[in-house]
This record gives structure tokens, sequence and C-alpha cells, in this order.
């Protein structure tokens, strides 16, 4: 991932609010809750590569830099970076959108490696990119 944390990289994947139910005692939005978002982001991007199911097989080196505040719209940013015979690895970013200054902050940061699978939860391979539609 790169260092800066000026700008989201990757494409915008998902956007949903910080609800009261999704915080803990301190007003803070709980991490599990963000990771969670992140997973299914990257699920939405590793489903449209690989035209089918995906599995998250890992998460590698998320680290929260910032809390996620009540009221804030969490932008979840993927990027993926390495295509592999049944595999994806993907740049996850998390930024949020405060809800009072509508400044975008990142939050948190993660590489997902995402595995496709068939029906029965079997690894299959991933299609060329030039048979991609559209």
């Amino acid at each position: 991932m790169q260092a800066t944390d000026e700008h989201p990289k990757g494409d915008l994947t998902m956007r949903v609010p910080a609800m009261p139910g999704d915080a803990n005692a301190n007003g803070d939005i709980f991490g599990g809750w963000v990771m969670s978002q992140m997973d299914l982001s990257a699920g939405i991007r590793g489903a449209e590569r690989a035209r089918g199911r995906v599995a998250t097989a890992a998460v590698n080196a998320l680290s929260f830099k910032r809390p996620v505040k009540i009221g804030d719209t969490l932008c979840v940013y993927t990027r993926l970076t390495k295509v592999g015979r049944t595999s994806m690895t993907m740049d996850v970013e998390a930024w949020a959108q405060r809800r009072l200054t509508r400044e975008q902050v990142k939050v948190t940061e993660a590489v997902f490696v995402m595995v496709a699978i068939d029906e029965d939860g079997r690894p299959v391979e991933v299609p060329p990119e030039s048979d991609q539609a559209g």
C-alpha cells in the first residue's frame, strides 16, 4: 500500500452510514464493523473480477489510523494489485466522510486476498481479464 493518506487509492466500492448500533460505549464505531465493511467490499470487487463466488483467504497488514464516529459515512475503496490462478490480492482502504464537515480521512487500510470458488467452495481459476464482459 502507498504511504500517502491524502487521497483514496482505488475504486469506490461501497458507502455506508455509521449508525449508533455500530458503536462502542465511547461513541466510536467498532473496528470489527469497519473490517466487515472492508471484507464485503473486497468480496464485491473480487466477485466482479472472478465473475462468480469468492471467499476471503487472508487479511494482511490491517492498521487502524483514526476512529469512525456515529453519523460518518464509511467509504471503502478497493484496488486489485495481483491476480493469480485462483486468488486475487487487493488493497482496501476505508475512509470516513465526516458528518458535519464532509472532510474525508483515512481510517484504516489492509491487504485482502480473495479466492475464487465454485458452488461447493472449492477454488476455481479466475478468468482472464480479456474475457470480462463490457
